[in-house]
């Protein structure tokens, strides 16, 4: 019987337009930052680089790692005490990105639901961020980390997807196998490479990301209200 639940954060938990989260953030990264002597253009370089990093990473190191091996290459000055100063960002200026997510009110409803029934919960967010720039994304839908029993973040996790080692290292540490699982997300590629290791997929389409143009019938798909419904049919576990 199936147990524990993925869930990705953006599109999903979250609805925003990605494209629109990445402007919006960039905006107020350059903010902070450019008066500190560093560029729009190697900023902006400097995260892209050390993010495509990341998704690349092969296990020998943390995705901080591969971010910060990376960014530091790129901006090879002014870095002492710079991470600290990021983590300050995300957790101040970064707040202000809010303004381009549309929540809906799902996503709590959704989450006590599950929780009350005894399953196990799993933000399977992309892990290219450190802690606390998941935590200020959660506050955007009254959600925090303290509501799953893990969170992927860039410091605890060696994979990203669609990286199908990504799901292997979840399930390894939560110590569940796929049959018990579903992944819920947004994004036919990241999310729904979940099912490559027999984990049930669940796409949802109000902010749907197809950049390959699947086929939906590939998966079962609905909205986030149909994940709403769904959950409030679920047994509680014993």
């Amino acid at each position: 019987m199936k147990d524990t639940i993925l869930f990705d954060l953006d599109g999903t938990l979250l609805p925003m337009d990605q494209e629109t989260f990445i402007r919006a953030y960039f905006t107020q990264l350059v903010k902070r930052f450019a008066p500190l002597g560093y560029t729009k253009e190697e900023l902006i370089d400097g995260v892209w680089k050390g993010t495509y990093a990341m998704i690349a990473n092969d296990g020998t190191m943390t995705n901080r790692e591969r971010f910060w091996q990376v960014f530091s290459a790129r901006i090879p000055r002014n870095l002492d005490g710079l991470e600290e100063q990021m983590n300050d960002f995300y957790g101040r200026e970064f707040d202000a990105v809010r303004e381009i997510a549309h929540p809906n009110g799902l996503a709590r409803p959704i989450i006590d639901t599950l929780k009350a029934k005894g399953y196990t919960l799993i933000l399977a967010t992309n892990p290219v961020f450190p802690p606390v720039a998941v935590k200020t994304r959660l506050g955007w839908i009254d959600l925090k980390p303290e509501d799953f029993s893990l969170v992927t973040t860039y410091d605890n996790s060696r994979f990203c997807k669609p990286n199908p080692r990504y799901f292997e290292e979840i399930l390894k540490t939560i110590g569940k196998t796929p049959d018990q699982c579903r992944m819920i997300g947004n994004n036919t590629s990241d999310d729904m490479s979940a099912a490559t290791l027999g984990i049930e997929p669940f796409l949802v389409t109000d902010f749907l990301e197809n950049e390959k143009q699947i086929d939906l019938a590939a998966f079962p798909h609905g909205t986030l209200e149909d994940v709403k419904n769904w959950a409030e049919t679920l047994p509680a576990l014993d």
